[in-house]
């Protein structure tokens, strides 16, 4: 079930002034010397200026003569100058590799290159693209196909399930929306279905059932726009989209049908576990199958200063 609300302009002009302003100051980048890692630089590139944000290129793996010499044509051609950003060599495990830079550097976000589709074999053993969605502490961008020298985000399509991340990961949907003078930013909510089961239980009639469930999307609908009435700044076309069944799969799907260019979803509030692969978690069931880039926020660790 689809319910489809579209936020008007003259909405929009009534928000509550708050800024629309980015968490990423410092962006690391991924970057393996494969097929893809021109167009990874490229997009590492963009994003920092999009964000304005510092940009770390991090490797794991060998270095010598031959990979500096890569790595200074891959800058060359992105049109970055050396000394304007920071590059780390290292070795070792791939996933600890990376995931130790970006614990060192703390960054704000992981950007990295992710397959289309995991075999049976792969989602149970594990890629290098899932241990870091897994283990990951800051948010991390997954590139779907890094085949081109710019990314453009003209569908965005953000999950906004109840959580302290909401009103953050929505301002940053915004944002991307804005940067990328995205056509459409879709805000998909889950409709709890817990209301309509206990009504059904109380053998109500028709009527009264649809009194509740739409009481029930109007309810969700609110909750939603209330966030975005905080939201200040110039937004891009916005509509929400109240969805029922296994949101995971739905959510899936929905980005599949709008040829999403890219989908927002807030970190799982824990871990996943051997438990979870079996019955997978959204995160678990979106990243088995990608639908487009993947954007999996995290809240920005605040700095604890002692007096």
């Amino acid at each position: 079930m689809w319910i489809v609300h579209f936020i008007s302009p003259c909405l929009l002009l009534n928000f509550k002034r708050i800024a629309m302003t980015s968490s990423f100051e410092k962006i690391v980048l991924a970057v393996a010397f494969s097929p893809t890692a021109s167009a990874m630089v490229h997009i590492g590139s963009q994003l920092s200026r999009y964000f304005n944000a510092q940009l770390v290129i991090a490797h794991v793996g060998t270095r010598g003569a031959e990979q500096e010499q890569k790595m200074s044509t891959l800058l060359k051609e992105a049109g970055i100058e050396k000394e304007t950003i920071k590059i780390i060599w290292a070795t070792g495990d791939p996933t600890k590799g990376i995931l130790k830079i970006c614990q060192d550097e703390k960054a704000d976000l992981l950007v990295a290159g992710a397959l289309k589709s995991e075999n049976l074999v792969q989602y149970y053993i594990g890629t290098i693209a899932r241990k870091i969605m897994r283990e990951a502490k800051c948010s991390v961008l997954m590139i779907q196909n890094p085949s081109s020298n710019s990314i453009a985000f003209k569908n965005v399509v953000v999950n906004a399930e109840d959580g302290s991340l909401l009103s953050e990961t929505l301002s940053l949907a915004c944002l991307i929306g804005n940067k990328s003078q995205s056509n459409w930013v879709h805000v998909v909510r889950e409709l709890k279905l817990y209301g309509l089961t206990m009504v059904a239980n109380e053998d109500c009639s028709e009527e009264e059932y649809d009194e509740v469930r739409h009481k029930l999307v109007k309810d969700e609908i609110e909750k939603v726009e209330a966030v975005l009435h905080h939201i200040a700044g110039d937004k891009p076309k916005l509509n929400i989209k109240i969805i029922s069944g296994k949101s995971g799969f739905e959510l899936s799907k929905f980005a599949e049908r709008k040829q999403a260019d890219l989908l927002i979803i807030n970190a799982p509030q824990r871990k996943s576990s051997f438990f979870s692969r079996v019955f997978p978690n959204d995160l678990e069931y979106i990243f088995a199958d990608l639908p487009c880039n993947l954007l999996v926020v995290h809240p920005k660790k605040k700095e604890v200063t002692h007096g």
